[in-house]
């Protein structure tokens, strides 16, 4: 089975929930990746190094600079006509590309896995977390996206990709990018974070949050979390 990974970048490195995404695409078959972004030829060979991948598949174009998920999916539903799954991380933007590439090729999509179970079994959450099922699809292409938290991180040096260039599908016209405000966080991520200090209507005010969680957090080299 010839699995397809999209690779979550900054626009110069590669984020942890790939590395993850990419363990879990390795317990189907051999690894692809998708490296979509502007000027991202650093990004792809930094992908290339990543433990267990066969090939970086780069599409460097102005439409993919800001991966607005309108854009992105058709490019990565063309590749399905040569790849038999599509894993993404459980991220904002992985999120919101799956589905639409799930659209695109006619399949149902498993959201948040945790195990891999077999070629077409997995597990996942639910009723929000309390219950963990297991799923047995019929499709023949799958689309995924994993729970990062639930897998090892591949390593991130020792591989040798083969890099190839694909040809851009362009840009739908269907959205636009109008501008980024980016929290500067020195914690780890939320979504690859091996420890999370959480707190929530306990804590009385989000002064009283930041005074006890935040200082707790910085001690154990966690991220920082809420409950709702």
């Amino acid at each position: 089975m010839k699995t397809l990974v999209w690779v979550e970048h900054d626009g110069g490195s590669v984020k942890d929930a790939t590395l993850a995404t990419v363990t879990a695409a390795g317990k189907l078959g051999e690894v692809h990746l998708i490296v979509a972004g502007q000027g991202v030829d650093g990004v792809a060979q930094a992908a290339a190094r990543i433990a267990g991948v066969g090939k970086v598949h780069v599409a460097d174009d102005a439409a993919y600079a800001n991966a607005l998920a309108e854009n992105v999916a058709p490019l990565i539903a063309e590749l399905m006509g040569h790849h038999d799954a599509f894993l993404a991380p459980s991220t904002t933007t992985g999120k919101n590309i799956a589905p639409r590439v799930a659209a695109l090729i006619d399949v149902m999509q498993i959201s948040d896995i945790l195990s891999v179970e077999g070629p077409d079994s997995f597990t996942r959450p639910i009723y929000a977390g309390n219950a963990i099922a297991t799923v047995k699809t019929s499709d023949t292409k799958l689309v995924l996206t994993v729970r990062t938290t639930a897998f090892e991180k591949a390593a991130a040096e020792g591989g040798s990709g083969e890099v190839e260039a694909v040809a851009a599908t362009g840009d739908a016209a269907k959205s636009r990018f109008v501008g980024a405000e980016k929290a500067e966080n020195a914690r780890p991520e939320l979504t690859s974070a091996k420890i999370i200090v959480s707190g929530g209507r306990a804590l009385g005010s989000e002064d009283q949050f930041h005074a006890l969680i935040d200082p707790l957090a910085d001690k154990l080299g966690a991220a920082v979390g809420a409950s709702r």
